[in-house]
């Protein structure tokens, strides 16, 4: 079995989506509803570590978070506007959580073939969440694509 490499992917994925969430905050803290709503979603990603840990440890892993922040687009087709940089960030985000959501997909499918209802409760509990991150990642990308582009 190659849990081990699932879940330090899954570790590093989720490390990096909730430093990019909390960088994000930072970076756009004038748009209240982004600065709020990213710090709540970063904690979730946090969590998610902190869950992860115990199973990284069975499969002799060392899972410790990284620290600093995620660089974030710095501009994108040579735009450094607000709106589009906005864009940007968003569109960036939502690739981090597609991927870390496909990661915790691949955990519930193999905990649940090897029979693995530790792992397979860890998956269903967070996968949630992640899927409410990339929604709300999908929301605003739509939402800023309008002013952003067309203006």
């Amino acid at each position: 079995m190659k849990f081990h490499l699932l879940i330090d992917e899954l570790h590093r994925s989720e490390d990096e989506l909730g430093r990019a969430l909390l960088t994000m905050a930072d970076r756009h803290r004038n748009d209240h509803e982004t600065f709020h709503v990213a710090r709540d979603l970063a904690a979730w990603s946090f969590d998610h570590l902190r869950a992860l840990a115990p199973a990284g440890k069975e499969f002799g892993l060392d899972l410790t978070p990284s620290d600093g922040p995620v660089p974030l687009t710095r501009d994108w087709l040579g735009h450094r506007e607000p709106s589009v940089l906005l864009l940007a960030d968003f569109r960036y985000l939502y690739r981090l959580a597609a991927g870390v959501s496909a990661d915790w997909e691949l955990l519930a499918q193999a905990a649940q073939g090897a029979r693995r209802a530790d792992l397979l409760s860890l998956a269903e509990r967070c996968h949630p969440e992640t899927l409410r991150q990339l929604r709300w990642a999908n929301a605003r990308l739509k939402d800023s694509a309008t002013q952003a582009l067309v203006s």
